[in-house]
């Protein structure tokens, strides 16, 4: 691969550097066995072929979750029956068959030859060089434009954003071992001070920030979510609040979109769909901002968890392990969420930066029904690094406590029901690890019973997380057996593989709760909700209501963070009679299965990290 990318620099004359970290910032140097990625793009250029299918049903418009998550109003399901059609694929997804006009090699060949694919990058790169009036030149600094071009962005602070990116790896390098096993290599260069004037000339839109709340790292722009009434009662499509000063801002929550940046663009600005706060674009990392961050969308299916948080829906699909998210797509979603994060002061671990897979459902009814995105092919791992907190071990292998951390790529554990359901999926990396009775891998799964309360077994389906931990995410320890360690997990011990020469999991110092002497159970609930006597007059009781889990005598449990018990109480369009309510319970957020939970204070006892 390495000489791959020397010849193909060598014969259109692009500066090897430029070519290697344009193809790091698509791929990191991954073929994904010529699978395409979310947005149709192929091979370790990421050259967009515009007959690659895109699906246009967002996850929102599917399953029985109430997207709110709060009964003061009628449950906003969304059932849209016919979504718009998607529109003529603009230029950025058709790059693979001008690539192919340019090489004089077929589509075909482009999209699974590695070589090949790399040659119609470096014959893309060429192009936009010339169509800039630049010279074929040997310095790097001389391809600003056409770096920022090859982005495929329409707008101008996206195009630059993406060719900084590029140029941070040419100056920093970068080494790795790709998917396909070779090992690559860009040596570090930190003299390059590229012409980033050259973009001025690509005659690309202004985009309107407006009001969008981003970091100077990224680009940003304001496409608003309408705050509007319709039909009778009735209004769409997130509510007004004043966070942090009404409520504070604890957790951001990860999605992916499950249909095309353009079809989801569409439904955020329709009233009657539902909201998030943040989108962002697969094939460039752009991000739009929908509804501020002071005021809360309806995304995660919990209204406690939505009141206390910002959503972030990125363009990808769950149940397609090789539809793959670019790095341009990892890096500003990283800096967003620590710009969010310092922000609002919330921890940078997975306690508090949470999949929308990993939220509770309200009460028993809705555990069923919760979403399950961004799903098993996520890279948390990978996240984190970019986030400037990689998983590391903070206690010995014997430690009483373990951080979730598979070999990502090496990770590949089976899964069912991506095209068809009992149907085997490709094999693929995971960031998560798969939970059993017993130490033996033909002992069955662990049990769900809120998911499956007829007590029939989990299944390996990619949406079923019954029996799944993932990247991240702290367990105490309840007993270890040669090569297997053992969780407390749902009130019950779950046991995975954990090999001491390859482990999928390490030492952590966290502090764990129990249940306080004497008590033999205690409830487990999905929000943090106030007691009874706590609500005003013209403020309805929500009932706090228990899982049909319990944690048992004897079992412990990784502390997330302290929560206050807190209701926003927001049914209808005027925001007059909006009002928190705050009771005197206080409860602790902890990891008890593969979604939070939430236990009250006065039930546990809490023992420090050690």
């Amino acid at each position: 691969m390495q000489r791959e990318f020397a010849a193909a620099a060598a014969r259109y004359q692009v500066p090897q550097s430029v070519l290697l970290g344009v193809s790091y910032l698509q791929s990191r140097w991954d073929t994904h066995s010529g699978a395409p990625s979310v947005t149709g793009g192929y091979g370790p250029m990421h050259l967009t072929d515009a007959r690659t299918a895109l699906a246009d049903a967002p996850h929102h418009s599917e399953g029985t979750e109430d997207p709110r998550g709060d009964t003061s109003r009628a449950v906003k399901t969304v059932t849209e029956a016919a979504l718009p059609k998607a529109a003529e694929l603009p230029a950025r997804l058709r790059t693979l068959d001008r690539a192919a006009e340019l090489t004089g090699l077929p589509a075909k060949e482009l999209r699974r030859s590695p070589a090949a694919n790399v040659r119609g990058g470096a014959a893309l790169l060429a192009a936009a060089q010339r169509e800039l009036g630049q010279p074929l030149s040997g310095d790097p600094a001389d391809w600003y434009g056409a770096v920022a071009r090859f982005s495929g962005a329409d707008d101008s602070a996206t195009a630059a954003t993406y060719a900084d990116d590029v140029y941070d790896v040419i100056r920093n390098g970068e080494r790795r071992t790709t998917d396909s096993g070779q090992r690559v290599a860009l040596r570090a260069a930190p003299q390059v001070s590229p012409d980033t004037a050259q973009t001025a000339r690509l005659g690309l839109r202004t985009a309107d920030t407006g009001q969008a709340e981003c970091p100077s790292s990224v680009a940003c722009e304001w496409i608003p979510a309408p705050y509007a009434e319709f039909g009778e009662d009735d209004y769409g499509n997130h509510d007004k609040a004043d966070r942090p000063k009404s409520q504070s801002v604890d957790y951001i929550i990860i999605h992916d979109t499950e249909g095309s940046w353009d079809t989801t663009l569409r439904l955020i600005q329709d009233p009657k769909y539902v909201s998030w706060n943040y989108t962002l674009r697969s094939s460039d990392g752009h991000i739009a901002q929908h509804v501020a961050t002071k005021d809360i969308g309806w995304h995660a299916g919990n209204w406690y968890i939505n009141s206390k948080s910002v959503g972030l829906e990125h363009e990808g699909f769950l149940a397609a392990p090789d539809a793959w998210y670019t790095e341009a797509m990892y890096r500003t979603s990283a800096r967003l969420v620590g710009y969010l994060a310092k922000k609002y002061d919330i921890p940078l671990n997975r306690q508090h930066i949470l999949g929308h897979d990993n939220v509770p459902g309200t009460t028993t009814a809705t555990i069923p029904g919760m979403h399950t995105d961004p799903g098993p092919y996520w890279d948390w791992a990978h996240y984190f690094q970019l986030l400037g907190k990689p998983f590391e071990p903070t206690a010995g292998p014997a430690a009483s406590v373990v951080t979730i951390r598979p070999d990502y790529a090496a990770n590949q554990p089976s899964y069912t029901g991506c095209e068809k359901a009992g149907q085997a999926c490709a094999p693929h990396g995971s960031g998560a690890v798969r939970l059993h009775t017993a130490p033996a891998e033909d002992a069955p799964l662990v049990k769900d019973i809120g998911l499956r309360p007829g007590g029939q077994d989990s299944t390996t389906d990619v949406n079923d997380l019954g029996a799944r931990a993932s990247t991240g995410q702290q367990y105490a320890v309840a007993g270890r057996e040669g090569d297997w360690t053992a969780i407390w997990y749902l009130g019950q011990k779950a046991w995975f593989h954990n090999p001491r020469k390859s482990p999928t999991a390490v030492g952590a110092k966290a502090p764990v709760l129990t249940p306080k002497a004497g008590l033999a159970e205690i409830p487990v609930y999905g929000r943090a909700y106030p007691e009874a006597g706590a609500y005003p007059e013209g403020v309805p009781v929500q009932t706090v209501s228990a899982f049909p889990y319990k944690l048992l005598a004897g079992q412990r449990y990784v502390v997330g963070a302290e929560a206050p018990s807190e209701y926003y109480f927001a049914p209808t369009f005027d925001t007059a009679g909006h009002r928190v309510v705050r009771g005197n319970d206080t409860y602790y957020e902890i990891q008890f299965g593969h979604r939070v939970a939430y236990v009250k204070a006065a039930d546990v006892e809490v023992r420090p990290a050690r």
